[in-house]
């Protein structure tokens, strides 16, 4: 599909049928998530998959009811990272020298650039620059969903503390940043006979 088409198509779905993804195409959207760009490449993020019925229920009263949770046919939870610091970088750069045999003289450079980069950020600056990566990732997920004609409803509205509890991030050195129930919309969703509502396109560089 088109990417303009795909996302004309896309709406978020309030209603999903009980159609369950398939394997296939739960990884192959992970996958496109994890190839999502992200500041010095540090993916300070992880995404979890919750398929557990019990869980998705639990967790329904900390997302003020919204019953997407746990009808949709997977929840996705976008968790950021709360473990901030140089050895991220450390992380990054081992994984560079497995992937692509890089030598530590060449990547010294960057590895410095980056470093200096969070060691410039306070406690608070590490968080919000790591929770902006993790919503980067969200809307490559979310494109790259329509584009596999996946149904998807990014939501805000939830208690982050209450989630941790009970995934169990904080233990992980994670908090959950966003979530997104995923799945088939069903074909009584009233949302989906509504026409996509825009602000027009603007050009204001180009005319300049």
């Amino acid at each position: 599909m088109h990417v303009i088409d795909a996302l004309n198509w896309r709406y978020s779905v309030k209603q999903f049928s009980d159609q369950t993804l398939q394997p296939w195409q739960v990884n192959q959207l992970l996958e496109a998530t994890q190839l999502s760009p992200s500041s010095y490449g540090l993916q300070p993020y992880k995404v979890l998959v919750v398929t557990s019925q019990d869980v998705r229920e639990r967790l329904v009263p900390f997302a003020f009811g919204q019953k997407q949770v746990a009808e949709s046919s997977h929840l996705l939870v976008f968790a950021t990272r709360t473990d901030i610091d140089t050895p991220l970088v450390d992380e990054y750069i081992s994984l560079a020298k497995a992937k692509n045999g890089a030598s530590p003289a060449s990547l010294a450079g960057f590895a410095e650039m980056a470093k200096g980069a969070i060691n410039g950020m306070n406690q608070a600056q590490r968080a919000r620059w790591a929770e902006q990566q993790t919503f980067v990732a969200l809307g490559n997920m979310i494109t790259s969903a329509a584009m596999m004609k996946i149904d998807t409803c990014p939501i805000g509205g939830f208690e982050p503390d209450a989630f941790d509890r009970i995934l169990g991030l904080k233990e992980k050195q994670l908090t959950s940043s966003v979530i997104c129930p995923i799945g088939i919309r069903d074909e009584n969703d009233k949302y989906g006979q509504y026409e996509k509502v825009r602000f027009d396109v603007s050009h204001p560089l180009a005319e300049q």
